[in-house]
């Protein structure tokens, strides 16, 4: 982590991180984007394969339904910050195809403090992570501690540095 924390210098780190396997195979790390001081924060698992290539969160197809949805709410997604859980794309290959696989732990454990610092930086009052559906499907608001508990089953403090930032749950697939 750099000494001095800005969404700026927390991209730049992250990119050389080597706390797990995965930045092996990634294409290249993709961290989150949006405003430094959004209202709403959305939180997806990883990357999948045209976040990889672009180096962008949630511009494939889990993108383009978030792009729907925050359209049909009338929600700017210029007014949305956007990241992962893990910061590069875990796959498997079939074929020509680059398939996600799913993190385990240690890679969520790895990326979690470059998730908190995000929270921390970006204080977002709302925040929507994406949850497995085969884990539960949505549920009602909860606390950053049980929301980083259903993404990678660890916390990663109260959401927004402890402002009590409200958490959503977003059904996943």
């Amino acid at each position: 982590m750099p000494a001095r924390r800005t969404l700026k210098t927390l991209r730049s780190a992250a990119a050389s991180c080597r706390g797990c396997d995965l930045w092996k195979r990634g294409t290249q790390t993709v961290f989150g984007e949006g405003p430094k001081h959004a209202r709403v924060m959305m939180i997806g698992e990883q990357p999948g394969n045209e976040e990889d290539l672009v180096g962008r969160p949630f511009v494939g197809p889990a993108g383009r339904l978030l792009d729907r949805a925050l359209s049909a709410a009338r929600i700017s997604r210029d007014d949305v910050y956007v990241t992962n859980v893990v910061k590069h794309f875990k796959w498997e290959s079939r074929g020509k195809r680059r398939i996600h696989a799913k993190p385990n732990q240690m890679e969520i454990a790895a990326c979690l403090p470059w998730l908190q610092a995000e929270l921390d930086i970006v204080a977002p009052e709302v925040v929507v992570p994406r949850r497995d559906r085969r884990s539960g499907a949505t549920g009602p608001p909860v606390s950053g501690n049980e929301a980083a508990r259903s993404m990678g089953e660890c916390s990663v403090g109260q959401a927004g540095a402890g402002d009590g930032a409200s958490v959503f749950y977003s059904a996943g697939s």
